[in-house]
């Protein structure tokens, strides 16, 4: 087993404030089992109060990511990446371009309407992508999952943590180590630490990387109270292993 870092152990667990191509260039190559995130899909968003997203408006950055997320991800393994439909040929070409092979496509149904234009918008999208050929798991997920409404009270694209579960246990094992490197919400984190996995979260934006902290704390306090013998222990369904 390659031996931890004092760079990968101070990172190990911790959601990090910063920009995160500087961030990641100070990981190991190579340190990294499974990659779930939500980058900003470059469409300018704005929701119902006003918020915005950082890097919103430009690609500049995208590229430069994509390449650090390539280079910490461990050999044979798999990167789930959300993107924006209107932008997917920006997405394609930096994955590409930085070595990624895509090898599915998932597709989160809403049971809301986000937004109405040509179309009533009804669903979140998202490719699996391969760096070199990851074994294939033993109960692969449908390519359809349900995306569950979070009123977007932490981060104006927040994404449930129990639609992100399901991801988090068929792609890696417990103990193995999941990065976000546009936690945002922290949401892929919160996936990672109750089902047994470490993490790493970086988001660049100091009001919602307060707000990832905190809640990374809460539900590290609400683990360990319901491990307490005064508590019923915390289920975490075991993860699905790889063939």
């Amino acid at each position: 087993m390659q031996a931890q870092t004092s760079t990968q152990r101070s990172f190990l667990n911790t959601i990090v404030h910063g920009d995160c191509i500087e961030i990641m260039r100070q990981m190991p190559a190579e340190s990294v089992d499974f990659i779930l995130t939500d980058p900003p899909y470059l469409v300018n968003y704005r929701d119902r109060t006003g918020r915005t997203l950082q890097n919103d408006t430009d690609a500049d950055w995208l590229k430069p990511a994509m390449r650090e997320t390539y280079r910490v991800l461990k050999q044979n393994r798999l990167m789930v990446c959300f993107y924006g439909w209107p932008r997917a040929d920006h997405f394609l070409d930096a994955w590409r371009s930085a070595g990624f092979r895509p090898v599915g496509h998932f597709v989160f149904r809403k049971s809301y309407t986000s937004s109405v234009k040509f179309m009533k918008c009804q669903h979140e999208q998202a490719y699996l992508l391969a760096k070199g050929h990851p074994p294939l798991p033993k109960n692969p997920l449908p390519d359809v999952q349900r995306l569950i409404y979070t009123g977007n009270a932490l981060h104006p694209t927040q994404k449930a943590v129990m639609s992100l579960v399901p991801l988090v246990r068929a792609f890696t094992l417990p103990n193995e180590l999941v990065l976000d490197p546009f936690c945002g919400s922290a949401s892929t984190c919160a996936a990672a630490l109750l089902t047994g996995r470490k993490y790493v979260g970086m988001e660049m934006d100091a009001e919602y990387f307060l707000a990832a902290s905190q809640r990374l704390t809460r539900v590290q306090e609400r683990i360990a109270r319901r491990s307490s013998p005064s508590f019923p222990a915390i289920c975490i369904v075991p993860a699905l292993r790889r063939a």
